[in-house]
């Protein structure tokens, strides 16, 4: 009999996400990780006007199959925020993190986080989930403090936050999955991966 953590397809994350990387080693499931190249702004140049979980999903299906990796599982995720009708990447200098706190600032989120599977060049199984964060009023003295102890961790962050980190203290109200909000869903993830051979059935 196979250990819970043991496996008998190999599994490839297709991401250098310090998050996913964690979620994945804290479940007990092993995996090699390896960054996806992909263009994201223009995955999403190419969608029109599709809704954030459909862009969610397809940046995902696109990391999960820009990874050569024989018959290995490969595992891509992707998240994001949207605020209103703007939607918000992880942010390029500090002084963008600071601007999109400033726009979150007592005003509810929506954060989109898919994954999906590839086998051999094939998605074989994908799944979106969104959570809702409502967001206190931020001073730009908590703004400054904030960034001065979370930069650059979050310069990774789509939302400017590290929900296992001071990213908690931005918020005063939170719906949604724990694991969706950390930036994968891992529940369904790991059910695919029991599925799919990764793990133990």
């Amino acid at each position: 009999m196979t250990r819970p953590g043991s496996s008998a397809r190999a599994l490839v994350l297709a991401s250098k996400s310090a998050s996913r990387q964690d979620m994945l080693r804290s479940a007990g499931v092993p995996f090699e990780a390896r960054p996806a190249d992909v263009d994201e702004r223009a995955v999403e140049a190419g969608l029109g006007g599709a809704r954030p979980d459909q862009v969610a999903l397809a940046l995902a299906e696109a990391k999960a199959l820009a990874v050569e990796a024989g018959d290995a599982a490969v595992l891509g995720s992707d998240s994001l925020v949207v605020l209103g009708n703007e939607r918000f990447d992880k942010p390029a200098s500090r002084e963008d993190a600071a601007r999109h706190l400033r726009a979150f600032s007592g005003r509810v989120m929506q954060l989109h986080a898919a994954a999906a599977i590839a086998i051999s060049g094939d998605i074989v199984w994908r799944h979106s989930g969104v959570a809702s964060l409502q967001v206190r009023e931020l001073s730009d003295e908590f703004i400054e403090a904030y960034l001065q102890t979370e930069w650059p961790e979050v310069s990774y962050c789509v939302g400017v936050f590290r929900m296992e980190a001071l990213g908690v203290q931005i918020f005063e109200r939170i719906e949604g999955d724990y694991f969706t909000i950390l930036g994968m869903p891992l529940v369904p993830v790991l059910g695919a991966l029991r599925e799919i051979g990764v793990l133990q059935s």
